[in-house]
């Protein structure tokens, strides 16, 4: 059923991603005219506030975590805000928050960021309120369980109460700008899809680096890891986007039947694998930003004895004829040397080269997509230096956004949370994709723990453990940096 919902309810309203994604991503999108003026947005938490403590709250935050040039949206954003003190665990207060939610007829959709384990009571809550009825959708953020079970007994407990169109899981990086450029770029462009295989690509690398440490989740983290943190979802999503196949049309499950089989294509990492096929780090004290940083076991609330890894590297393989002997490289940490999200495509050099003078060291056809720290598409090719010899040189030819387009880029949690209100389910992951991407991970876990492999120590502000680097020198290539 489509509809475009004039209630957005929030839960857990007050914490950290409320205050750094959401409510900016939101008051964006109303400064922008991108939400319809009708549009109440309904917070709920714990924390003991009315409307006008949560308008102070929520104006406190805007003003620390929206840019300058937004922060004249505030006031007249606010009034769209109210809030209703929620204890999840206690079924009498849905039925107050029902009353503050006033009718949905014209439909309402629910944002969940809190702690899996009051996904369950949540929803019945919300079913017992009625607030779960045909012209209500849900957004689920992330952590979706810890491994293939308990992600089953919460989508379990969603599927009680939603039918799969109306549940929207999040995994933010799918709202990138340049997420959904890489599928223009490849399917709009004739140019690249009879290169885009097996025949003309040499091998893939996918980065996700992070400069910080643990922020405010060290709780959450300790038991979660950066492959759960990072590859299960984002990673693994990134993945699909490059090696899936033409849909046969941009309709959201068009689209995710293709991403499915991907995952399913992958080559399970199993038993002894992984230690040859994967690379597990956790930084040590070192610098960040010119200031010395403590190490992962120094960290507030972080057990002196924890072997949880913030570090992961992976040779990934997808057996199908496109892919068939392409490694994908997958590589994600926090307490790197950059701030750093790209895709890059190394293709296969020229079957005989016509010049007398050797091709260049470096690879000489490169795409490369970034995300962050700024979202640009660049593609390396050889060119003649100037002079008299025939000397070949690396150029590049460069697409930055925001300088081509001249309009401002959508914030990916404010385009996520525009498709959750207005029912546009392509961003989102679909329950097989999830079940799939956990049955790939498990068993990478599970051969860590059966072959005792222990994460690698790497220095706070370096690229990562040496071991990363082996990984791919084995194969005779090099991460993107080291070329």
């Amino acid at each position: 059923m489509s509809f475009t919902a004039d209630r957005l309810l929030l839960f857990g309203a007050t914490g950290d991603l409320a205050q750094r994604m959401l409510l900016p991503s939101l008051c964006a999108l109303h400064a922008d005219n991108l939400i319809a003026p009708e549009l109440r947005i309904i917070g709920t938490a714990r924390s003991d506030f009315d409307d006008d403590g949560y308008r102070n709250f929520a104006r406190e935050a805007l003003t620390r975590f929206l840019p300058d040039f937004r922060k004249g949206a505030i006031e007249s954003f606010l009034p769209r805000l109210s809030y209703q003190v929620l204890d999840a665990t206690q079924a009498g207060s849905f039925i107050t928050l029902s009353d503050e939610i006033g009718t949905i007829d014209k439909g309402m959709a629910i944002f969940l960021s809190t702690a899996p384990s009051l996904f369950e009571p949540t929803i019945a809550g919300l079913t017992q309120a009625g607030l779960t009825g045909e012209r209500v959708r849900i957004g689920l953020e992330k952590p979706l369980g810890t491994c293939l079970e308990s992600s089953r007994e919460i989508n379990d407990a969603v599927a009680s109460a939603f039918p799969e169109d109306r549940i929207f899981r999040i995994d933010h990086y799918l709202g990138k700008e340049t997420v959904q450029n890489l599928l223009a770029l490849r399917f709009a462009n004739i140019m690249f899809e009879p290169l885009w295989n097996a025949a003309h690509i040499d091998h893939v690398q996918i980065t996700i680096a992070e400069t910080v440490g643990l922020e405010s989740r060290a709780g959450y983290y300790d038991g979660a890891g950066a492959l759960r943190d990072m590859v299960q979802n984002h990673l693994l999503q990134l993945l699909c986007i490059m090696a899936m196949e033409p849909p046969a049309s941009g309709d959201p499950d068009a689209v995710r039947d293709e991403k499915l089989k991907v995952l399913r294509s992958l080559r399970p990492i199993r038993g002894a694998d992984v230690t040859s096929k994967t690379v597990r780090g956790q930084y040590k004290s070192g610098a960040a930003n010119g200031a010395p940083v403590p190490g992962y076991l120094e960290e507030t609330d972080i057990p002196g004895t924890s072997t949880t890894e913030t570090f992961v590297a992976i040779k990934a393989e997808i057996d199908s004829w496109r892919w068939a002997g392409v490694p994908f490289y997958l590589r994600t940490g926090k307490r790197l040397q950059e701030r750093l999200t790209e895709l890059v495509v190394t293709f296969d050099e020229v079957p005989h080269s016509v010049f007398e003078a050797p091709p260049p060291s470096e690879a000489a056809n490169q795409l490369v997509i970034q995300l962050q720290p700024e979202e640009s598409i660049t593609l390396t090719i050889l060119a003649k230096s100037p002079g008299e010899a025939m000397r070949l040189k690396p150029v590049n030819l460069n697409l930055d956004l925001g300088e081509t387009f001249k309009v401002k880029v959508l914030d990916a949690y404010e385009r996520l949370l525009m498709d959750i209100v207005k029912g546009n389910l392509t961003l989102f992951m679909r329950r097989d994709e999830l079940d799939a991407a956990w049955r790939w991970i498990d068993p990478i876990r599970e051969g860590w723990a059966e072959f005792e492999e222990r994460p690698k120590l790497y220095t706070a502000g370096s690229w990562g453990p040496a071991a990363s680097s082996a990984l791919l020198g084995r194969d005779g290539f090099a991460w993107h940096e080291e070329q």
